[in-house]
């Protein structure tokens, strides 16, 4: 598994940029409840990110059992994160951040659509709430990577995490902090890399 890098300060990037964009390009984080995608979102995105948190309720806790989670965890997203990152003066990254819990499932069939790549986060306490991700982005044909969010849970090798998520020998895996910038930045790139190798392979 490929180890992200690790705490650099976010660079300011130019307004000229963002308002000169020729190419707008969509990706997606998904996974299960507590995994760290709005995390992620925040961490690396240069703007301020747009996010639709609401406080657990007691109703909400019984939906969505926050026993599997931290215990830090008093707010969970209820429709999407929402992030952007200037690659050049010509192409501006937008991050969407999708809910975890099953009864806002139904949200991700629209945000996955137009998306170029996506991330799946994954808990390695947690593995198997993975299952529904990577079947509706596989389902919608969409190419993606795993990451695997550091939570301090019982090491896994690769072979036990991808045997754990059935994933093919050519999805890439990798280790990250969602909290930390550079680390979160890592992950895309490694996403962006796997993007291009495979339009490679195609015109091959």
């Amino acid at each position: 598994m490929t180890r992200a890098p690790r705490t650099v300060a976010p660079e300011d990037t130019p307004a000229d940029s963002l308002r000169t964009a020729e190419n707008a390009l969509k990706i997606v984080v998904v996974g299960g409840f507590g995994v760290g995608k709005t995390t992620m979102v925040r961490s690396v995105s240069e703007i301020r990110p747009l996010h639709t948190e609401e406080t657990m309720s007691p109703a909400g806790m019984l939906l969505d059992d926050p026993s599997r989670v931290s215990a830090r965890k008093s707010a969970t997203t209820v429709a999407f994160d929402f992030g952007r990152i200037t690659i050049d003066e010509r192409a501006v990254l937008y991050l969407f951040g999708a809910p975890g819990q099953e009864r806002f499932w139904f949200l991700w069939e629209r945000m996955l659509s137009g998306t170029i790549g996506a991330v799946v986060l994954v808990d390695t306490r947690r593995l198997p709430e993975a299952w529904y991700a990577l079947d509706r982005l596989e389902h919608h044909g969409v190419p993606f990577i795993v990451a695997v969010n550091d939570f301090g849970g019982p090491f896994h090798t690769d072979a036990q995490i991808r045997h754990a998520l059935t994933l093919d020998a050519d999805v890439p895996m990798v280790e990250f902090d969602a909290r930390d910038h550079s680390s979160s930045k890592f992950v895309l790139i490694a996403l962006v890399e796997h993007l291009y190798d495979l339009a490679l392979h195609r015109k091959t």
